[in-house]
C-alpha cells in the first residue's frame, strides 16, 4: 500500500502570504467563491499550473489526499485548475479547535485519518511540536514538510517528497 500524501491548499499551493500587490512568478490569479466565503469580493487564490503535474508524478508513489479546510471544495475549485482528478479529502470533525500539547489543530485528525499508514504531509502551519507529537503517537513513517506560505511548494519540496517515498 502506498503512503499517503496529505496536501494543504493555502500556503503550499496558494502562497497567500506573498505580498498582495505582486503575484509570485509562475502563479496565475483566480477569483473564487467557495461555500462559506461571506466577503462581498471573491477570494483571490494564486495557483501554479505546473504543480498539478508535479503532484501527479508523485501519485506513482503516493495516494494523494486533500488535507485542507477547503475539504471537498478543493475538488471543485483547486484540483481542476491544476489538472488533478478528484481526490479523497479529510473531513475535519472540528476546524480550528483545541489541539493536544501545543500542536496545530489539524495534527490529531491527520493521525486519525492515516490510521497507522505511512504519510507525508505538506502544510504551512507545521511546527516542531507537531513533529514531536507525530513521532510519539504515530507508529509508521511520517514526513512533515512545512512550506513557507509566502513562496508555496518549490522544486526541492517535490524532490524531497519523491526521495522520502522512494526510501520507504
Amino acid at each position: 500500500m502506498k503512503p499517503l500524501l496529505l496536501i494543504d491548499v493555502d500556503g503550499p499551493l496558494n502562497p497567500y502570504a506573498a505580498r498582495p500587490e505582486r503575484r509570485p512568478e509562475g502563479y496565475l490569479t483566480y477569483r473564487m467563491r467557495p461555500a462559506g466565503w461571506t466577503d462581498r469580493r471573491p477570494l483571490r487564490v494564486w495557483l501554479d499550473p505546473t504543480h498539478g503535474g508535479e503532484l501527479l508524478a508523485l501519485a506513482d508513489r503516493y495516494e494523494l489526499v486533500w488535507a485542507t479546510t477547503w475539504e471537498a471544495e478543493a475538488n471543485v475549485w483547486i484540483g481542476p485548475r491544476l489538472g488533478l482528478p478528484e481526490l479523497p479529502y479529510i473531513s475535519w470533525p472540528v476546524m480550528h479547535g483545541a489541539a493536544p500539547r501545543a500542536t496545530f489543530w489539524k495534527t490529531q485528525y491527520i493521525l486519525r485519518y492515516a490510521m497507522g499508514r505511512p504519510f507525508a504531509w505538506i502544510d504551512d502551519e507545521i511546527t516542531d511540536a507537531d513533529r514531536e507529537y507525530v513521532d510519539r503517537e504515530h507508529l509508521a513513517d511520517a514526513r512533515l514538510l512545512r512550506v513557507d506560505p509566502r513562496i508555496g511548494l518549490t522544486r526541492p519540496d517535490f524532490d524531497a517528497l519523491a526521495e522520502w517515498a522512494a526510501a520507504l
